[in-house]
């Protein structure tokens, strides 16, 4: 076998997508389920100002629906999973090296953030700040900068507009509560 005859095949070895996984599927239905079973069961707990009369949309009904499509969904998926073999993934890439930290840095840092969100305001030499905004756009900067953007502009606008964006919105426009 020549040179070239084995880098070819190294390189179509990396190449190759990545293994079909009956255990794998039957996983993600459960995980899927479960978890949009959880958000049903937490969009039955939105506390209502006033119960809406016949014919009325209050604010549970859009979340109501989502979670009920996604329960749904998720069946599907399951009973998918379930009854058919794996289907192939030959179009997916194999699980790049430092792939698995950046998952668990990934869910590490956004449960920091949900901790820290989670106190509400701080009051800080005399003054009370927000912590969401402050929050967030830490959240997006540390996202950023986990998955490869070094530009400090970007870092800085990308986070301050999406920041900015969403509480506006949601915070000024919507009054949701953040």
């Amino acid at each position: 076998m020549s040179h070239a005859d084995a880098t070819s095949a190294v390189e179509q070895d990396e190449h190759q997508g990545a293994p079909a996984s009956r255990p794998l599927e039957i996983v993600f239905g459960a995980v899927a389920l479960a978890f949009s079973a959880g958000y049903l069961f937490l969009t039955t707990q939105i506390p209502l100002r006033r119960e809406a009369l016949p014919g009325q949309i209050d604010a549970r009904f859009w979340p109501m629906v989502i979670a009920v499509t996604a329960v749904v969904i998720s069946l599907a998926i399951l009973a998918l999973a379930v009854t058919r073999p794996a289907p192939g993934r030959e179009d997916l890439d194999r699980i790049q090296p430092g792939g698995v930290v950046r998952v668990v840095a990934t869910l590490a840092i956004t449960g920091a953030f949900i901790a820290v969100w989670s106190l509400g305001t701080v009051i800080l030499f005399g003054y009370r700040i927000e912590v969401f905004p402050v929050a967030a756009a830490v959240l997006m900067a540390a996202l950023m900068l986990l998955y490869g953007n070094r530009r400090w502009l970007s870092l800085i606008i990308y986070s301050a507009s999406v920041t900015a964006f969403v509480y506006v919105v949601f915070g000024m426009l919507l009054r949701i509560p953040l």
